[in-house]
């Protein structure tokens, strides 16, 4: 049997040629811009996504509110830890009937919401902040239901217990405003 020759494949330098290129990444697409805006450098990550950083200006005063938060969670929670009967005393005005563990366990779990805020200080990605505002109103929020059932079930408020429930209300409010500011869209100019 005859064997046939083929005649030898012709090899295109496509990845010099500039028009070619863009071409071929104008069919992948990626390299343009997409309906929310962002441009993908490859299909990887234009598949995975990619993060999203603040793309002009924080909120004013972001920083300064997780710093606060942060110091704020931690020293509460370091309170709870080492002396509960003296944190409980000193919002309800009345003593501790339960163990010191529970409030304890509570210490805990404030100290690691503390190291989520610590955390969010030193990123720049809007959905990581975001859901470290959301965790804190939460908290408060929870924190705030807590406290009024506490308190009517009790049948005494104190002036410190009113400041607590009343400071959660505003705690919520200033996490939420952050919130929603850093998930709107910037300006386009």
């Amino acid at each position: 049997m005859a064997t046939k020759s083929h005649p030898p494949l012709m090899k295109k330098n496509s990845q010099s040629d500039l028009v070619s290129r863009l071409k071929t990444r104008k069919i992948l697409g990626v390299g343009g811009e997409d309906d929310g805006g962002e441009v993908h450098r490859s299909k990887i990550s234009q598949v995975l996504g990619n993060e999203i950083k603040f793309s002009g200006r924080e909120p004013l005063g972001l920083r300064v509110w997780l710093v606060v938060s942060a110091v704020m969670l931690t020293v509460l929670a370091l309170m709870a830890l080492t002396f509960p009967i003296q944190l409980y005393d000193a919002i309800f005005d009345e003593e501790l009937v339960g163990t010191k563990m529970s409030i304890r366990l509570y210490g805990g779990a404030l100290l690691s919401i503390s190291l989520v805020m610590w955390n969010a200080l030193y990123t720049t990605e809007k959905v990581i902040i975001r859901w470290t505002l959301l965790t804190e109103a939460c908290y408060f929020g929870i924190q705030f239901l807590v406290t009024a059932i506490t308190l009517v079930e009790n049948g005494t408020v104190s002036n410190k217990a009113l400041v607590l429930v009343f400071s959660r209300v505003a705690f919520v409010g200033i996490s939420l405003c952050y919130y929603y500011q850093l998930g709107r869209r910037p300006k386009k100019i």
